[in-house]
């Protein structure tokens, strides 16, 4: 092992330099380094590794080109209208249509999505090529909003929406309460309603309103955290955000929001200046 490797206190953490590449998240990069897929100059790396330039790392075998800049290399983020009957997943046995097939393609990152929506829910899916961001989007502890419109059969009473507001309702793996919750009426049998939640637990708010005896017929997602749906990005539409759209982001979930232009490393040790120009 080299200097670099054992210098303790110099250098980047590995977990989050593998994250800023895009690999994937860093509690993902966490596991893969504890399951020993991760290496660091020939040797099985250990969690709280530094590593800095000119150390050799690999995943699973394969070479990851550094990332330790000076300036911030400024994330993608690509914003996403999903359809009911898309999974958000890259491996399905029923090779369902997948959210990832239309994504641009990358050269030594990925798309991570942020936040899942199952197969039946359509709305804002966010993806984005930082797994920092995505970690401080997703984590639990950041309580970041997610913003439903849900239609349901039947109508909530008011001592339920009283409930869902101050108390909450327990499921099998916890209590969950909405941050906030309005009646957008509707007609006949069916009735809208628009909620607040600050988790992201599978099927959550399918599973909270089967339980007050409120199947639901129809989810959206509408915003996630400061990212609302615009609605120009119609079902199946996507767009990416512009520079400045993306350092506003970054400085709201208190990451460095980085210099004005986006620097990407072509995968042949060139740096290529990206000019974009945004969608109106």
């Amino acid at each position: 092992m080299t200097e670099q490797a054992e210098a303790g206190p110099q250098g980047e953490r590995l977990q989050k330099v593998l994250a800023q590449a895009g690999i994937g998240s860093r509690r993902e990069m966490e596991e893969w380094i504890s399951a020993g897929r991760v290496s660091v100059n020939g040797a099985v790396a250990t969690l709280g590794m530094r590593v800095s330039e000119g150390d050799k790392v690999q995943v699973d075998g394969r070479h990851i080109r550094l990332q330790l800049q000076t300036e911030q290399i400024l994330p993608r983020i690509l914003l996403y209208h999903k359809q009911e009957g898309e999974i958000v997943s890259r491996d399905d046995p029923k090779e369902r249509a997948n959210v990832f097939d239309a994504l641009p393609k990358l050269r030594g990152q990925k798309w991570i999505a942020i936040g899942r929506l199952d197969f039946n829910t359509s709305g804002l899916l966010i993806f984005t090529t930082s797994g920092e961001l995505a970690n401080r989007l997703m984590h639990p502890r950041f309580e970041v909003e997610r913003e439903y419109a849900v239609r349901v059969q039947g109508q909530m009473t008011p001592d339920q929406m009283h409930q869902m507001i101050k108390e909450g309702i327990e499921l099998e793996d916890g209590l969950v309460r909405f941050e906030q919750l309005s009646d957008e009426g509707g007609e006949g049998y069916n009735h809208w309603y628009r909620l607040v939640l600050k988790e992201g637990r599978n099927r959550v708010v399918r599973r909270t309103f089967e339980a007050l005896g409120l199947p639901v017929s129809r989810l959206m997602r509408v915003r996630f955290g400061m990212i609302n749906l615009p609605p120009r990005i119609k079902r199946g539409m996507m767009a990416e955000l512009g520079e400045g759209e993306v350092r506003a982001i970054l400085e709201w979930v208190g990451l460095p929001a980085g210099v004005a232009r986006q620097v990407v490393d072509d995968g042949r040790g060139n740096k290529l200046q990206r000019a974009r120009t945004r969608k109106n």
